[in-house]
């Protein structure tokens, strides 16, 4: 038979094409299925095993004061990294965990945990996180450091920039500036509410690796800068608020207080030149707790589960800013806007009279007044240097729920400020429709209804500057990364709520509250302050047994002929039972006159302040003994001489310091004879039981606050403590207080 050679060759032929064809289209389907079904996944993978990604921190914006000082700032800092995947011995291991743990001064426990993460199947472990630059340092100097070339350190540890915040006065002002938290977003505060603008753009650092995972030269790097986060001016005074901080801590150690509250405004545009609640924490430190109080109230919880519980609360209420977040009925403050509306709709005027019994009856129920004897006749602006509480329900049923609610409304509350910083709460009150007879009585002298700090703060504003309610604000400036201005806060008018001659009239009205009435222990020389204390029982937060809660407070207004602040005091559940007046109100002095002094408003003294008017000491050195004595009696001081010579070598006080009138100057006639006396405590005494005291042990004592000479006032606070040593004839300011205060 004979075979067709050349037929079958070509079918062979054949079948070798369609079979390499076929070989073909199913390499080109797998190339098409890898590059179109599979080629985003696939190139993630690739790129993760040649590129190394490193993420760079952008700088979060500072935080500043109003004077320009950081309050809140970020820095450079790095994390730490192993590539345990480098590590091909244990000799090198060992070294690499000894000579780590030792600069990162680990313990046994840590250094074993150091350990098991140097061991890992992985190519990268962070070890370290946000440690300082100096410690970076040390371990790029180990890692370059010749001696242990050969373990070719750099393949192993790595290091990478990140951030930290920082706050240079820790618990100045924390509630107000917040802090953040472990990824740097903010938590509370500024920090919180301004996060947005805070943070910048995080940076990437992209970097080829050779085929070991190893990083190559920089050459190979492609790096997209961070951009860093705007930056915060606030309107916090740090003067002012230092001293407003000083006065409610001294009040919340001394009264043993739930807490401790206050606002300093500019009352003219609205902006907070302080704020403090008490308890507050350390911004670098957030989760320790502060306040001893607390802590021992802690230490006697046994149930761990119950201790656990009160310690997480604990820590939330010393981050709350309650100026902001909670609210509070205000007692006696509130009668400051019923007589801006009394008057406005001229129910009431100043001429106005009223006799209290002691009580009223409103339908079917008697309301007291604080003072049960009652306090007899009184003209409007007498109404409320008493605090009546009968005066004012009457000018409650004279205006009516309609105009009671539309001033209620009017000053702002019957909703949020909107003032910048987070979780402002909501007022809780009575709708128009809601007023009985006896709920607006109730409501005339400030219970019932319930308002935040700042609504009551930014509504005395409103009466001290001329009638306008503004919005408040922290934040005054938002500046770029370059410095320039992005944004600006300024006064903003929300409504006019009275007349200037109303405001006017009720400035005055608060003057005679300070001058004569319950708000005495604000007095400061030079200003004419004006304020109202109030008082609120804490219905509902006590059992039947307990001792009755108040939370107390004393609103402010300085000076009354030229307003420029107000403020806010508000202590809550103090362990004794005396009215703003008493415990409030004492605060208010040093605040004012600090506040004063930084703005640059220069005290008006009438004569009787003139007489008792601080004088500088003249210098008497060099001068004889006679003449020394002829120049301290021409300015109506006293003169100790201490020495046997003839000539002053020395004085005390200096010249030029400030001495009381009628106050002493000791002078030395002999070198090396300065004598020095111990401080005693003035605290407790009165006036002239403190005088005599300072007299005793060659002292100058300086009055501040109320100086009315009464066995009911008395000192509690000295500007140098007892027990110090001091030179004889220095001058130790004495504060003084009425402490015969009514639960208004």
């Amino acid at each position: 038979m004979k075979i067709n050679f050349k037929k079958q060759t070509r079918k062979r032929l054949l079948a070798l094409l369609v079979f390499v064809l076929f070989c073909f289209s199913l390499d080109a389907f797998r190339i098409g299925y890898l590059q179109f079904a599979r080629g985003e996944e696939l190139k993630a993978k690739a790129e993760s095993q040649q590129l190394y990604d490193t993420e760079v921190s952008a700088m979060r914006g500072t935080i500043y004061d109003a004077e320009g000082n950081v309050l809140a700032q970020s820095a450079t800092v790095w994390n730490i990294f192993l590539d345990p995947g480098n590590i091909t011995n244990e000799e090198t291991r060992n070294l690499v965990v000894d000579k780590l743990a030792e600069i990162l001064s680990l313990d046994e426990e840590g250094k074993a945990e150091l350990y098991e993460k140097s061991a890992k199947e992985t190519r990268y472990v962070v070890i370290a996180e946000k440690v300082e630059n100096d410690i970076k340092e040390e371990i790029s100097a180990f890692m370059a450091d010749k001696e242990y070339k050969k373990y070719a350190l750099g393949t192993i540890i790595g290091t990478e920039q990140s951030t930290r915040r920082y706050y240079p006065y820790g618990n100045f002002a924390s509630s107000v500036i917040g802090f953040v938290g472990g990824d740097d977003q903010g938590l509370s505060g500024l920090e919180a509410y301004y996060d947005e603008q805070l943070t910048g753009t995080n940076g990437r650092i992209v970097t080829v690796k050779d085929s070991k995972g190893n990083k190559l030269p920089t050459d190979y790097e492609t790096a997209i800068d961070a951009v860093d986060g705007c930056s915060l001016v606030s309107t916090l005074n740090p003067t002012i608020q230092y001293y407003l901080e000083k006065g409610l801590r001294s009040a919340l150690e001394e009264y043993q207080c739930k807490g401790a509250y206050g606002i300093v405004q500019d009352c003219n545009t609205g902006a907070i030149l302080a704020m403090s609640s008490l308890p507050d924490y350390d911004c670098n430190d957030p989760y320790t707790i502060t306040y001893d109080k607390t802590m021992t109230e802690l230490e006697a919880i046994t149930d761990s589960t119950e201790k656990t519980e009160a310690q997480s609360l604990a820590v939330q209420n010393q981050w709350r800013n309650f100026n902001v977040s909670d609210t509070y009925v205000p007692g006696s403050v509130f009668k400051t806007f019923m007589a801006s509306a009394g008057l406005e709709e001229n129910v009431v005027t100043l001429d106005t009279t009223y006799t209290c019994t002691g009580s009223i009856q409103v339908m079917d129920r008697v309301m007291n007044c604080h003072y049960h004897a009652g306090h007899g006749t009184q003209d409007l602006t007498e109404g409320l240097m008493n605090s009546c509480n009968p005066f004012f329900i009457t000018i409650g049923q004279k205006l009516g729920a309609h105009n009671y609610y539309k001033y209620f409304d009017a000053f702002g509350f019957t909703q949020k400020t909107g003032i910048d910083l987070p979780g402002e709460a909501a007022p809780q009150y009575y709708k128009e429709d809601e007023y009985t007879t006896v709920v607006l009585s109730s409501a005339s002298f400030g219970q019932t209804n319930s308002l935040t700090p700042i609504e009551v703060c930014n509504g005395i504003s409103a009466i001290a500057n001329g009638g306008t309610l503004l919005k408040p604000y922290i934040v005054s400036e938002i500046k770029d990364a370059n410095g320039n201005t992005i944004q600006k806060n300024e006064r903003t008018e929300v409504r006019r709520v009275i007349s200037e001659d109303t405001s006017e009239k009720v400035r005055e009205m608060m003057k005679a509250v300070v001058d004569r009435g319950t708000g005495k222990n604000a007095y400061v020389a030079g200003y004419s302050v004006g304020g109202k204390t109030g008082t609120s029982t804490k219905l509902g937060e006590f059992k039947e047994g307990e001792k009755t809660k108040y939370i107390i407070s004393f609103a402010g207004i300085a000076p009354t002929d030229d307003p420029q602040i107000t403020l806010l005091i508000i202590l809550d559940e103090p362990n004794q039972d005396l009215g703003g007046g008493a415990l409030c109100a004492p605060l208010a002095p040093e605040v004012v006159e600090q506040a004063m002094r930084v703005r640059n408003i220069e005290p008006k003294y009438d004569e009787e302040e003139l007489e008792q008017l601080s004088i500088p000491a003249p210098k008497v050195i060099g001068e004889s003994v006679s003449d020394a004595k002829s120049m301290l009696e021409g300015k109506k001081l006293k003169c100790r001489t201490i020495g046997d010579g003839d000539t002053v070598v020395s004085q005390s006080p200096m010249a030029g310091a400030t001495v009381p009138a009628g106050g002493t100057v000791v002078i030395y006639t002999e070198k090396d004879a300065k004598t020095t006396v111990t401080v005693p405590s003035f605290i407790g005494l009165t006036v002239s039981e403190a005088n005599s005291v300072a007299a005793e042990n060659g002292l100058n004592m300086e009055i501040s606050g109320n100086n009315l000479s009464s066995s009911s006032v008395v000192a509690f606070r000295q500007s140098v403590e007892e027990g110090t040593e001091v030179e004889i004839g220095s001058v130790i300011t004495v504060a003084f207080k009425n402490t015969n205060a009514v639960l208004d």
